[in-house]
């Protein structure tokens, strides 16, 4: 057997084995930013489909067309599912959508904003309405202290 056809039955496998990407069985909750964000998205992995399908590579290489079109089944997906939640004005009680300014036992003050799934990255302060923090904060108001992995915060401000 040729090195070539080892080389595509192993491309061809790889696109194969490509597994979807999961979809979460909580609400698809999503802020009005959230939701443009997953229309880009959407748009960027139709883009990508249309540009595996054109190339006339397809049939070199499969994992770039596999890719796309797991990724664009998934923004079907998720747009498909989206819950749009309007933001609230003056939320008096943490809520989807609201920022949450804590102050932690250590000394650290964080300021989060509780948003959908897809649109969370903590590194930028916007949490997932599922997560742990953002669980032990719903419902909760300015001046409450709770337990979040075994330490106190204090909810400083509810925005």
């Amino acid at each position: 057997m040729s090195v070539a056809f080892t080389r595509e039955e192993d491309l061809e496998a790889t696109a194969a084995d490509l597994p979807d990407r999961p979809i979460s069985p909580h609400p698809n909750l999503v802020t009005p930013e959230g939701l443009a964000e997953l229309e880009a998205a959407f748009a960027s992995a139709k883009a990508a489909y249309q540009a595996a399908q054109s190339s006339d590579t397809v049939s070199q290489d499969r994992t770039a067309m596999a890719r796309a079109t797991r990724d664009l089944r998934y923004y079907t997906a998720r747009l498909g599912s989206a819950q749009p939640v309007a933001p609230v004005a003056n939320a008096n009680k943490v809520v989807f959508g609201c920022t949450v300014e804590i102050a932690r036992d250590d000394g650290r003050v964080q300021t989060f904003k509780i948003v959908g799934e897809d649109e969370a990255n903590p590194k930028v302060g916007k949490i997932s309405y599922v997560s742990p923090l953002a669980r032990a904060l719903l419902g909760r108001e300015a001046g409450d202290e709770t337990q979040i992995s075994g330490a106190s915060v204090e909810i400083l401000t509810v925005k």
